[in-house]
């Protein structure tokens, strides 16, 4: 059996969360945000899954421990901030292991190049004990792939074959190094992200498998969303790649028309017994929760605040990587 990277409904040892800390980044969003990630690190411990909140140093874990859940570990690890889907490591199982494997990181096609995210996929793979698979030859981030488990991935033309990844690289070559790297022998490539993602389309906030076969799309429920045209192709792309298309409402146009913020309700992060599903405040949130609860029937699903957390640039899924158990 090569080695892959798992769905994420796999059981999982443990799942790192990334604490908010950056004054300077996060401005007066700060203290929101350090609330709503620790409401959603507490759903999880809640259940009894291990829960590791990254934090940069002691004045962050200080804050942290007085949110957090009595059963949450604390692991100092360097970082320039907390998406740490893009730059921690990513976990494969197969040939009786399980190892990870890093991956270049330029900040998102040279955006955000912030000091010690550079460190921080090396510095979790140590704490974690984890087999290093070393530095794959290629810049890729987490949030950019998604897989249902069978060798399949969904990813965006948007983000794969943006020049400012990897201009020396083809379809076909990118094609390549996921099926070298990360087992991936299957990919349904979609065309564009959101807009205002300043990820270049990220697919974990477009479009997540939820089972074998079966991918969960946004459907546009407002006349003024933004990015309708986006979910269609994503959903037609996906129908005619043979998949099952779960259709789930979109929370519709958040911030001014100048500056789109990429709210998804796709940026859930699943865990052993819970679904933890970002919400926004806006009138969809309690259909998009029960949209995705009626996927995941042996889990239970939750919706907690994430717009200050979305103010960062991102959502859970983002500021989360989870490690699979060992079969």
């Amino acid at each position: 059996m090569t080695m892959r990277m798992p769905a994420e409904w796999t059981e999982q040892d443990w799942i790192w969360i990334g604490f908010p800390a950056a004054a300077d980044l996060w401005e007066s969003d700060l203290a929101p945000a350090q609330e709503q990630v620790a409401a959603f690190a507490n759903a999880i411990a809640e259940t009894g899954q291990q829960v590791r909140l990254v934090v940069r140093d002691e004045l962050a874990e200080a804050r942290a421990r007085a949110l957090a859940h009595d059963s949450i570990l604390f692991e100092q690890h360097p970082y320039g901030d907390i998406w740490l889907r893009d730059t921690g490591p990513l976990t494969l199982l197969g040939k009786g292991r399980r190892a990870a494997r890093r991956f270049g990181f330029n900040g998102w096609g040279g955006k955000y190049l912030l000091d010690g995210d550079q460190d921080t996929g090396p510095s979790m793979v140590e704490a974690g004990m984890l087999d290093d698979l070393g530095k794959a030859d290629w810049v890729l981030e987490g949030g950019a792939v998604d897989t249902d488990g069978t060798g399949l991935v969904v990813t965006t033309e948007q983000c794969l074959l943006n020049a400012n990844r990897n201009p020396s690289l083809t379809r076909a070559d990118i094609e390549m190094r996921l099926e070298r790297d990360l087992g991936f022998n299957r990919v349904l490539w979609l065309g564009n992200g959101l807009l205002g993602d300043h990820t270049d389309g990220h697919v974990d906030n477009l479009a997540r498998f939820v089972a074998p076969g079966k991918l969960a799309v946004p459907q546009a429920t407002t006349s003024d969303d933004p990015n309708a045209a986006t979910y269609e192709d994503a959903a037609a792309r996906a129908a005619a790649f043979g998949l099952e298309v779960a259709r789930i409402p979109s929370p519709g146009a958040m911030g001014e028309s100048e500056d789109i913020e990429p709210a998804s309700y796709m940026n859930f992060v699943i865990a052993n017994e819970v679904v933890v599903v970002p919400i926004y405040g806006s009138d969809q949130d309690d259909a998009a929760v029960a949209a995705i609860d009626a996927l995941f029937p042996g889990r239970k699903t939750v919706g907690l605040r994430a717009d200050a957390v979305l103010t960062g640039g991102g959502s859970f899924h983002c500021c989360s990587q989870h490690v699979p158990s060992l079969p």
